[in-house]
């Protein structure tokens, strides 16, 4: 690592070899103690440099250009990615489209929302659509979004089958789906909003956020890295709890026919 005094310290290839000498390390201790999760860690490990590699490219690319068009594009890209890995972490996902329409629309209304909001009102960058502003936003609201929604759609749907048997006898004496599904949806809701309530609580506290830190680390004075960190936080937050509200409220849409039955039939077999 080159030496310096201001701005940001550049990091050669030999830097980033020493931090990958580190997940070898882990890879290493993880096959011996007989985890199983040494070739996931690997291949994460892997997709990690190689996305970032290429999202740097990318991002160069579209930095120069500054046109809606192309930061549109990156962004349709991202969500439905975000789309795809919320599907992809459930345990009991909903079959068809509809598994991956609940995850990808509830976070296109939760995240966009919010994002407009914050470009056009809070941080006013010009033009609006700055992809050096909505891009990276855009990427920490989807991030946090995608796990509260996978979180909570997973809870969701696993407790709906665990306790099947509970709910139909609710049903059966006369209950409203509502009712009957009241205490699953409350606990679906909590797993969703737990990751970013315990951020927000040990924010500066237990640990410094990654955008705060990164601007530090680029020369940004701390009180201004943390006025954008709170407002980064609060946007997750909203966007992030809207996401989850949506999510479960579509799924529950989707468990249930006209009638009020629970149609558990429309849940893909567990992954393995």
């Amino acid at each position: 690592m080159a030496a310096g005094t201001t701005g940001v310290i550049p990091l050669t290839a030999a830097d980033l070899v020493i931090a990958a000498g580190l997940i070898g390390l882990l890879a290493l201790l993880t096959w011996r103690t007989g985890t199983g999760q040494t070739r996931p860690l690997l291949v994460a490990a892997a997709r990690t440099f190689v996305q970032l590699m290429l999202l740097g490219w990318v991002l160069d690319f579209i930095f120069a250009q500054e046109r809606l068009p192309w930061t549109a594009a990156i962004m349709a890209v991202m969500l439905l990615m975000a789309g795809h890995e919320v599907r992809a972490r459930q345990h009991r996902r909903l079959r068809g489209w509809t598994g991956y329409a609940t995850g990808a629309l509830s976070m296109a209304v939760s995240t966009f929302s919010v994002l407009l909001l914050a470009l056009l009102v809070i941080v006013q960058p010009v033009p609006w659509y700055l992809p050096q502003y909505a891009i990276p936003l855009l990427g920490m609201l989807l991030g946090n979004s995608m796990n509260g929604v996978a979180l909570a759609l997973d809870r969701l749907t696993e407790n709906a089958w665990r306790q099947r048997a509970l709910i139909e006898g609710r049903l059966m004496l006369g209950m409203r789906w509502q009712e009957a599904m009241s205490e699953v949806r409350r606990e679906a809701l909590r797993s969703g909003l737990m990751p970013i309530i315990n951020a927000m609580a040990a924010a500066g506290v237990v640990s410094l956020p990654g955008m705060m830190t990164g601007q530090i680390l680029s020369g940004t004075p701390p009180l201004e890295a943390v006025k954008y960190q709170v407002l980064i936080m609060f946007l997750i937050a909203a966007a992030s709890g809207i996401g989850t509200l949506i999510a479960v409220r579509m799924a529950l849409g989707r468990l249930f026919d006209e009638r009020e039955r629970l149609r558990l039939e429309r849940l893909a077999a567990p992954r393995t």
